[in-house]
């Protein structure tokens, strides 16, 4: 086991461990998020000045930070039910916001905003700390953490966004201006948050509740990049971006990406139609995602995701899954399924765990693999133990080919991008995502070929 004085934000980026949430910048003055070679979020500093005892305990990714059981059994220490999947709940339901526009506005659902609505509505919060559009004008960022005090103004953060942000700035002004707050964010970003609230009083008094997010990765600000790229648009004429058009005559897991350039042209393209829009693949994923155990945002308050199974998956309306662990949200909850402005159905962890099948491989299954290989830098401390006994060769294959597409993509697009030759990475990009899907899949040749390997040597 480490020590802390080995462990600072120099140590976990070079070891691939940060995920660029900003929790080290929120604690110190001397660190500052800015991008990266990659287009990833990271702190920099001219000088050092955190303290390493205090940095190794906030990290969400340090070896010596609690990890998200122990934070859960202190924030929940009597929960209605517990789960080794999905973690401490008092129910789980299935549906979505019956009432107003909140389903149409969303990626799915639309109770992640009907949620932080009512908090603000029934005088429990009196602002919610969101992700929302910026235009690419703060600082070349997209998107941003924003304090959001009028719930009407709340649908402004709605749907998904598959782009690096960061907490720093956000939890500033939190402590900068008193009241209540609400704190929407994925798995890692709220364990930072509550590791946050551990070492600051300010924060633990002012951040009353969390939402977290089911999240199956997190990308570069080049997933962004590629998709304009490959659909002949300048990305310096993008105005807004839409990783998730939604469409009611389609299924909801038919991905469409939507760009508007300032001229006002619009281009929009399904995700499978481009190189990288596998999103099993990995292309572009933060390499502290394949060492991470935590698919439903454990440590929030009430955590939501996308009812991935039928019917719900092929209804492009849109289908929340959702896990409440706070008796407060469940009685929230509770009063708008009685005033029938929500429309839900209980349903059991199985079924939760259904509808994230492949994210717990990756992050259980998957995640044990990986830890059996040999890595220098700072080891990771899970919840999982490493191993790969009676792990098939193929799902051995298929989690070496997405670790590798992960850690590719960045490097070869970076290249391609230096000289502004598109071929170099999208020529590597559909060779790689051909041999995935063989592997994963079994389709063409490849699957065929990978199909009688698994038999023969099984």
């Amino acid at each position: 086991m480490p020590v802390a004085d080995a462990i600072s934000p120099e140590t976990i980026v070079g070891s691939g461990l940060c995920i660029g949430c900003g929790a080290c910048a929120a604690l110190s003055d001397d660190l500052a998020m800015g991008w990266d070679a990659f287009g990833q979020l990271k702190p920099h500093s001219s000088r050092p000045g955190i303290r390493p005892d205090a940095f190794a305990a906030i990290c969400p990714f340090s070896p010596l930070a609690a990890n998200e059981d122990e934070i859960a059994r202190e924030r929940f220490p009597h929960p209605a039910q517990r789960d080794e999947l999905i973690g401490c709940h008092e129910a789980v339901y299935v549906g979505h916001v019956a009432e107003g526009n909140f389903r149409h506005n969303g990626s799915s659902g639309g109770l992640v905003t009907w949620v932080a609505s009512e908090l603000m509505r029934a005088d429990l919060v009196d602002a919610v700390a969101h992700v929302v559009e910026t235009g690419g004008h703060n600082g070349g960022r997209f998107f941003d953490y924003s304090l959001t005090r009028d719930p009407d103004a709340l649908p402004a953060g709605a749907k998904s966004r598959y782009y690096p942000v960061e907490l720093s700035r956000i939890l500033q002004r939190i402590r900068d201006e008193p009241g209540r707050y609400a704190v929407v964010g994925v798995p890692c970003f709220i364990k930072a948050v509550h590791l946050l609230r551990r070492h600051d009083p300010m924060l633990r008094e002012r951040i009353v509740f969390t939402l977290g997010l089911f999240c199956g990765h997190m990308k570069s600000a080049r997933l962004a990049e590629s998709f304009a790229w490959q659909m002949d648009v300048p990305f310096g004429e993008v105005e807004r971006l839409d990783f998730r058009v939604k469409n009611e005559s389609r299924p909801a897991n038919w991905y469409r990406a939507h760009f508007l350039q300032r001229s006002g042209a619009v281009r929009e393209e399904d995700w499978w139609n481009l190189v990288d829009g596998d999103w099993g693949a990995g292309f572009f994923q933060n390499s502290a995602c394949n060492f991470c155990d935590d698919v439903v945002a454990e440590t929030a308050d009430i955590a939501f995701g996308d009812a991935w199974v039928e019917p719900f998956s092929s209804d492009g309306r849109g289908t929340n899954v959702v896990i409440i662990r706070s008796p407060t949200l469940l009685a929230l909850v509770r009063r708008g399924l009685s005033e029938k402005r929500l429309s839900l159905e209980p349903v059991d962890a199985a079924f939760v765990k259904e509808t994230q099948a492949a994210g717990f491989r990756q992050r259980r299954e998957g995640l044990a693999y990986r830890l059996s290989w040999h890595r220098t830098g700072l080891k990771p401390k899970k919840r999982v133990l490493p191993g790969m006994v009676g792990l098939a060769i193929r799902r051995r294959l298929i989690y070496r080919a997405r670790y590798s597409i992960s850690r590719w993509s960045h490097r070869l697009f970076h290249l391609a991008r230096r000289l502004h030759t598109r071929w170099l990475y999208t020529g590597w990009a559909r060779c790689a995502g051909t041999i995935y899907q063989g592997l994963a899949y079994s389709t063409g040749p490849l699957g065929r070929l990978f199909d009688w390997i698994e038999q023969r040597y099984r």
